[in-house]
């Protein structure tokens, strides 16, 4: 799969959940995902290991990054809480963290691509 199929997969899904374009994050947690998936690591460190790269991407800081993804987590929650315990393949009790968020979404794109 190439880096522009992957990042369709990953469009699509945000936006199956509810999470379109029109919020600030929606670019910047594909490329987040992305990264994941090139190297599922930085999923343990993503304070230190994905946002500064994100945020370095899109030209802003990592507060920025980390607050909006933040607010699109929060949107996919309210919109598919039972499409995104699909894609994590558990039910969620609770809204995921970011990090959770990221590694369910880089979870199940890998597992396409395998």
């Amino acid at each position: 799969m190439t880096s522009s199929d992957c990042s369709k997969l990953i469009q699509r899904l945000l936006r199956d959940l509810g999470a379109t374009e029109n919020y600030t994050a929606f670019f910047p947690t594909v490329y987040a995902v992305q990264l994941s998936i090139d190297c599922p690591d930085r999923l343990r460190l993503v304070t230190k290991r994905i946002y500064p790269d994100v945020a370095r991407r899109y030209n802003t800081n990592w507060r920025a990054v980390e607050r909006n993804m933040r607010t699109l987590v929060s949107a996919a929650w309210e919109n598919a809480p039972m499409g995104l315990s699909e894609l994590a393949g558990f039910p969620l009790r609770r809204k995921p963290t970011n990090a959770q968020f990221l590694a369910i979404l880089t979870g199940f794109c890998t597992q396409i691509i395998v």
